[in-house]
């Protein structure tokens, strides 16, 4: 993971395990928790690639989980002061592209094939099979989190940046960060 990203990697992954959460025991909330951490963090190296887009996010921060938890039907949530800082850090581009990842394993394939030659990956050789390949115990492990239909809503704010990421086209004019702070 990531040091400049990982608060993003972080508290993204607690959202979305939060938010659509395992139903099994102790192990199950492992590999939920793995696989989910897994989809954030391609997408997090794949929305901030370089280490000066990194920093970026870390200097001016991702935007919050405000509108998420409105989209997840989870809100209530987000009052509890206990849970604001960590909100704070939840990315709505990367938790979007991280459910597209959850809920299409042929995409997560080509997303991790993308991240040949980011900042992230140079030097290390790294592992994302619960999220490329993931067997009969990962999907009863986290049976919400990778439901497309559950995920659809999520999954469809940012699909089309992340399918042009991966394609290697531009994300947006303003660059992978451009469009960071929105309402």
């Amino acid at each position: 993971m990531s040091a400049d990203l990982s608060p993003v990697i972080s508290a993204t992954t607690q959202w979305l395990l939060r938010s659509y959460p395992g139903t099994g025991g102790a192990l199950d909330a492992a590999l939920a928790e793995a696989q989910a951490s897994q989809a954030v963090t391609v997408a997090a190296w794949l929305r901030y690639p370089s280490v000066a887009d990194a920093a970026l996010v870390a200097f001016v921060g991702p935007g919050g989980s405000t509108r998420l938890d409105w989209l997840a039907g989870s809100d209530a949530a987000a009052s509890d002061e206990a849970d604001t800082g960590w909100r704070s850090w939840v990315d709505e581009v990367v938790a979007s592209w991280a459910a597209c990842l959850l809920t299409t394993p042929s995409l997560a394939r080509e997303a991790v094939a993308a991240l040949d030659g980011c900042d992230h990956t140079a030097g290390f050789a790294f592992d994302f099979r619960r999220l490329t390949d993931p067997d009969e115990r990962d999907h009863r492990a986290a049976p919400l989190l990778r439901h497309p239909d559950l995920l659809g809503g999520l999954a469809g704010l940012h699909r089309d940046s992340l399918v042009r990421r991966v394609h290697e086209e531009p994300v947006d004019e303003d660059g992978p960060v451009g469009d960071q702070v929105t309402g």
